[in-house]
């Protein structure tokens, strides 16, 4: 996409399917865990989640790769895995925000009505 002069360019698009489908898993949600706070190679990632193979960690990682949660960077022969939170925060954004809000309205709604006061 090409942005004009003066523009920011437009961000990539989420794939928000995608970004469901890995978050799903509470597998991947722990892989996601484990790098909320810092890169870890994918030896790291296979120490800590000692019930599972190598094979079946990285194709949990393919997965959050292709959603878009995690980046890959090779150093040498170490392969280092990155969170990448921006599609989180557009899930957040465009679902979990908006109806957490009308939810908050509502209960001060109730709030209000059961204490028999008037609404401001």
């Amino acid at each position: 996409m090409s942005s004009r002069r003066g523009q920011s360019p437009e961000p990539d698009p989420v794939d928000e399917d995608g970004v469901f489908k890995a978050l799903a898993s509470p597998t991947r949600r722990r892989i996601l865990d484990l790098l909320k706070d810092h890169a870890r190679t994918t030896g790291d990632l296979c120490e800590l989640i000692p019930e599972l193979d190598r094979c079946t960690v990285m194709q949990h990682l393919r997965v959050l790769e292709t959603a878009g949660l995690v980046i890959a960077q090779r150093k040498g022969r170490e392969r280092w895995n990155h969170l990448d939170p921006l599609p989180i925060k557009h899930i957040h954004d465009r679902w979990i925000g908006e109806y957490a809000s009308a939810a908050v309205g509502m209960l001060a709604t109730l709030k209000t009505e059961l204490e028999g006061r008037p609404p401001e």
